[in-house]
């Protein structure tokens, strides 16, 4: 299950120590659509396609999003036609993705086949899918001081455009409790040797995935092994702003708590970074290593310890 660059980054690592490892192993990727958003009356699905991008060595290295060697001029066109919002920048290349995508999808594609369309193009090397067909997105309620009110809106405004500066007071996914699992994702739970949760963000990524009724039932009732790697070390996010969205749930900004979220209930074993060595999750079992993604061999390394802590407690 994974969400935008953790997630995209740690899936690198994953594939590279499977390649060398076991070869003959597959994966399957259960991504978040919560971040999905219509822009310009085109539809974006920021961490599928990050995960699409990263995986088929297109993406931008130093953002961790967003196509390499991008150009903006359809952004400055817009920009100069006043056109709103001007918060979200799509790159001259990314928008042929989301064309696509919506052409695809105004003919009556489900996103699930949109997705693998557009995976042959990068061939990723994984089997990508979204967590749903159906549409959900995740909104944010924040205090509008202007009117001295409530407001509701889009994750992505909140994320990009107020950098979670504004305090979260709810988070939720819109559209979740009548979705349904796309096909093949409580199959490739149940069918899976090991589940991994990566490094994604707990309550906007992989919990907006745990929201689609039956996910998280297929979690709950999996005979794998499931074992988390924690996004949270040394009491901080390794990037982004994860401690915003825990926070907004009530939930203390460390690797023990993040991993009390989840719980015996839904993981096995919880990898957290050395810093973290004495974290303690009840009814989990708990290891300590370096978790920093610094290239994709330290990476791969981490996706080796979070396979072996799932051997462990599979035995």
């Amino acid at each position: 299950m994974a969400g935008g660059i953790g997630g995209a980054r740690f899936l690198r690592g994953l594939r590279a120590a499977l390649r060398a490892d076991e070869p003959t192993a597959s994966i399957t990727v259960i991504g978040n659509t919560g971040d999905d958003i219509t822009l310009f009356g085109l539809r974006v699905c920021p961490d599928l396609d990050t995960v699409m991008y990263t995986l088929g060595e297109g993406i931008d290295e130093q953002q961790g999003w967003g196509r390499a060697k991008e150009s903006f001029a359809v952004k400055d066109e817009l920009a100069s036609y006043g056109a709103q919002p001007q918060w979200f920048g799509l790159g001259d290349r990314d928008i042929a993705t989301h064309i696509l995508r919506t052409q695809w999808l105004a003919e009556g594609v489900p996103l699930s086949e949109v997705t693998a369309r557009l995976c042959e193009r990068w061939r990723p090397g994984v089997r990508l899918l979204p967590m749903s067909d159906d549409k959900v997105e995740t909104h944010v309620v924040i205090d509008d001081g202007a009117s001295g009110g409530r407001r509701l809106i889009h994750f992505q405004e909140w994320w990009v455009r107020l950098h979670a500066q504004a305090p979260a007071l709810e988070i939720t996914a819109v559209g979740a409790a009548t979705a349904t699992p796309a096909p093949g994702v409580v199959e490739a739970i149940a069918d899976a040797d090991v589940v991994l949760l990566p490094p994604s963000n707990p309550i906007v990524s992989i919990g907006t995935i745990l929201a689609v009724p039956g996910i998280r039932q297929a979690l709950v009732a999996t005979s794998a092994p499931v074992v988390g790697v924690s996004p949270i070390i040394g009491g901080a996010p390794v990037r982004g702003m994860a401690d915003a969205c825990l926070t907004a749930r009530g939930v203390e900004t460390s690797a023990a708590a993040v991993g009390a979220l989840y719980g015996p209930s839904l993981i096995d074993g919880w990898l957290v970074d050395t810093v973290d060595a004495g974290a303690a999750v009840d009814g989990v079992e708990v290891r300590s290593r370096p978790l920093l993604m610094t290239d994709v061999e330290a990476t791969a390394d981490i996706a080796r310890a979070a396979l072996a802590l799932a051997a462990e407690v599979r035995a």
